[in-house]
């Protein structure tokens, strides 16, 4: 059994970089970083073992910032807060606004749009992503290709 500093060690960057995706705030996803592994501590016998660590710690993150989110109405303008990251695969979207490509990301279905988010704002590595999702690597490859791929068919039905 790992020690709450080791996991701490092992997972604080898996969790923060989920939270950074869904957040798009430094200060906030290291905020509600502590706050998951706070939670994690009080519930840790909760935990059966019948997922992975990651898949655990990025649940109790998703509802600390539902929780978060519940107590803080979200007004800030998505325009001005929102950046696409370092990630090369955002040249795809360098010709629209910020706004449009939220816009267009939104129209996808199901968990193609969490894995794009992922993929985009968090950074994360398809093993990563995989990991949060309860899903296999090559899982994550395949459904960020397709969302990629019917992102871009949106995008040259708009050009035509």
């Amino acid at each position: 059994m790992l020690s709450i500093e080791d996991v701490y060690k092992e997972y604080s960057q898996i969790v923060y970089r989920y939270l950074l995706s869904i957040t798009r705030s430094e200060q906030l996803s290291e905020e509600l970083t502590q706050e998951t592994f706070y939670q994690a501590i009080r519930t840790v016998n909760r935990f059966d073992g019948s997922c992975k660590v990651s898949t655990w710690l990025c649940a109790i993150a998703k509802n600390v910032w539902k929780s978060y989110q519940r107590k803080h109405p979200y007004t800030e303008n998505l325009a001005e807060e929102v950046s696409l990251g370092n990630h090369t695969e955002s040249v795809v979207f360098s010709n629209l606004s910020r706004i449009e490509v939220f816009k267009k990301i939104h129209l996808l279905e199901g968990e193609a749009k969490e894995v794009v988010y992922l993929r985009l704002f968090g950074d994360l590595s398809f093993k990563e992503i995989g990991e949060i999702l309860g899903r296999t690597e090559n899982w994550a490859r395949v459904t960020y290709y397709r969302g990629k791929e019917k992102l871009r068919k949106e995008l040259d039905a708009d050009e035509k």
